[in-house]
């Protein structure tokens, strides 16, 4: 009798805890499960390796950028105020979703507070603005010193680069705040389960038990706004680039040209490559699989952060030769 009784109350308190999950507490969930990278949870601490050698990298080389540039005097110029700008981006970028990744990976820590998943969401996308219009400030600072070298230092002046920043800080603030905004008015009733290893913004609002149109409409409208306008400027300032490298009179002063923007281009192309392609394999592979999905979208926010600092530690000669600086003798 006594078992019986327990029993029942046992499946009173299941049942009252069901309805009461489905009907109040769940519409505004307190937390949300990152599952990581759904198919390949028994690889998880294989796959971070990688991810954290590529995240040390980032954190090093970044901070390695900005320490040279801040002290040497000789770099104290827009072309390397941006690539600083670009850095910090960079960091911000990395460190709004790389933590919590290696957390779910090393410590099956996979529970993020409601809040704590929206700045995650608001973070990574703001700072993934921020550097596109960065490289768009960048492509204008190599064709103002290729095109039009006379101007260069009263058009590109410290005041003009500081409000420049600013603008691209305030476009990538501002264009992404609604996304938060919006994904935190929308009842959650079905799972707090995200399928990805941090809090992607279509990953989130899809959990919601509502039609999501306007998320989805304005992400889409951002991406291209963004996206679409800086690729044309960009475009813009290097046909206009090319044009004035063919009108040089000898092979060598083209070559030297090139040269001075090379870093910025293979920036450019490790920057929106990976971007492109986490953005059709999410928006039209839909036979792909999840796993391919949540990697892709890893590699468009881990990939630029690592590869940004070691081009133009390459590339660039005034970077190289300050950095190696203390390793070679003097006179040498």
């Amino acid at each position: 009798m006594q078992e019986t009784q327990l029993s029942l109350n046992v499946v009173h308190l299941l049942s009252y805890s069901m309805s009461d999950f489905n009907s109040t507490d769940f519409i505004n969930p307190s937390t949300f499960i990152l599952l990581g990278i759904p198919g390949l949870e028994a690889a998880h601490v294989w796959i971070s390796i990688p991810f954290c050698t590529m995240y040390i990298i980032a954190i090093l080389g970044n901070f390695t950028i900005l320490f040279i540039v801040k002290t040497e005097p000789s770099l104290h110029v827009p072309m390397y105020y941006f690539l600083c700008m670009l850095a910090v981006t960079d960091l911000v970028l990395t460190t709004s979703i790389l933590p919590k990744m290696l957390s779910i990976f090393w410590f099956n820590s996979r529970e993020i507070n409601f809040s704590a998943c929206l700045t995650q969401l608001y973070f990574s996308l703001s700072f993934s603005t921020m550097e596109s219009g960065i490289l768009v400030a960048m492509a204008f600072d190599r064709y103002v010193a290729i095109c039009d070298p006379l101007r260069h230092s009263t058009t590109l002046t410290n005041p003009i680069v500081a409000k420049i920043g600013l603008a691209l800080v305030l476009r990538g603030a501002i264009l992404v705040l609604p996304y938060p905004f919006l994904a935190r008015n929308w009842p959650y009733c079905r799972t707090n389960i995200i399928p990805h290893t941090y809090c992607e913004h279509i990953a989130v609002v899809k959990l919601a038990c509502a039609d999501i149109r306007v998320s989805s409409y304005y992400g889409l409208s951002v991406a291209f706004f963004v996206i679409g306008l800086d690729v044309f400027f960009i475009a813009m300032s290097y046909t206009q680039i090319l044009r004035a490298i063919f009108r040089l009179p000898t092979k060598d002063a083209r070559l030297k040209t090139v040269g001075t923007c090379g870093s910025h281009l293979c920036v450019i192309l490790a920057s929106y490559i990976p971007a492109l392609f986490s953005f059709l394999t999410h928006r039209f592979g839909h036979n792909v699989a999840l796993h391919v999905h949540v990697l892709m979208a890893n590699m468009y926010h881990l990939l630029p952060p690592m590869l940004n600092p070691i081009i133009y530690g390459v590339r660039t000669q005034q970077i190289r030769d300050t950095l190696l600086q203390p390793f070679t003798h003097k006179g040498t």
